[in-house]
């Protein structure tokens, strides 16, 4: 946005002082007169009078406006966006396959719930790069790390039940995931685990896990779906307490997406606002006007002899 001001704006006062001196302030000088020639210069003395007259104040109103300092000021407003990585550990076991879990549509399996759920979240986090790991007897990486949000739509879109396995390997996903995020260069690193069972295939210990989360500067949190008996809450709040992060459990569809809008709030990307000011000083071009005008009037003063 473009502002036009004045640095100096009491100047202008100056301007009442040179219009008081103009009418009372007369000049005393020696004339010559010659009466026989009165009548051929009265023509030409009143148009040089007049022209110097305004010369005379153009240049005396330009210096006092230069003087004010005619100042062209434009603002920017700087964001900078300080974007997370996130992975979100999705379980794709034959467990995801129950239905119900959505109480308005009871036809929904959990998977397909949670692919909503997904697509919302990543929808919202537009400064974030986010990667995808899913597991079932094995994990590996749907998608690496990336900022383009419709592509990851697309890889939610993709997963299938079955893919992975029958079988829940939440150890070797984390581990997983945590490999992924080690490698990237965000000051902040989120892993979003979410399953609606149990380890029991994973060739990594639980200490040993526990042992590399509590070492990591990667927040970590946990979800549990379905009914009580269905995930070992426990065990997730073991694991969140060792990633600094919290445990959860949904046991519907709407508590679901309720807990991931809580991560995105508890998440923030952090945005820096930096106001940038640029000024553009214009007082050369009336001091130039100034100049000019008054070397004209000296001049014409000189050559034609003309009092103001």
């Amino acid at each position: 946005m473009n502002q036009f001001s004045f640095e100096y704006p009491w100047v202008f006062a100056l301007l009442l002082l040179f219009l008081i001196c103009a009418k009372y302030c007369h000049e005393k000088s020696r004339a010559i007169y010659f009466p026989h020639i009165k009548q051929l210069l009265l023509r030409e003395k009143r148009v040089s009078s007049s022209l110097l007259l305004w010369l005379k104040w153009i240049g005396i109103v330009s210096a006092i406006v230069a003087l004010a300092s005619p100042v062209l000021s434009r603002t920017y407003q700087d964001s900078h966006k300080e974007g997370r990585d996130i992975v979100l550990i999705i379980d794709s076991s034959d467990s995801m396959r129950q239905m119900g879990f959505d109480p308005s549509n009871i036809y929904k399996n959990k998977f397909e719930v949670v692919k909503e759920v997904m697509k919302d979240f990543i929808t919202r986090r537009t400064s974030d790069r986010i990667g995808m790991v899913t597991f079932a007897d094995v994990a590996f990486v749907a998608s690496p790390l990336t900022f383009e949000g419709e592509f990851l739509q697309d890889i939610v879109a993709y997963q299938q039940l079955g893919i992975a396995g029958k079988r829940t390997a939440i150890n070797d996903a984390i581990i997983q995931s945590y490999g992924m995020l080690s490698k990237g260069k965000a000051k902040s690193k989120i892993a979003i685990l979410l399953t609606d069972g149990k380890d029991n295939v994973s060739k990594t210990p639980f200490d040993a896990l526990k042992s590399i989360i509590e070492k990591s500067d990667i927040k970590l949190y946990t979800i549990g779906i379905g009914d009580a008996g269905d995930f070992d809450g426990r065990y997730l709040q073991e694991l969140a307490l060792a990633g600094k992060g919290q445990a959860y459990g949904a046991y519907n569809a709407q508590m679901l997406g309720e807990i991931y809008k809580e991560i995105d709030k508890l998440e923030p990307t952090k945005i820096n606002d930096k106001k940038v000011v640029e000024l553009t000083y214009l007082y050369f071009y009336p001091l130039f006007v100034s100049i000019m005008a008054l070397l004209f009037f000296v001049y014409m003063r000189n050559e034609r002899g003309v009092s103001v």
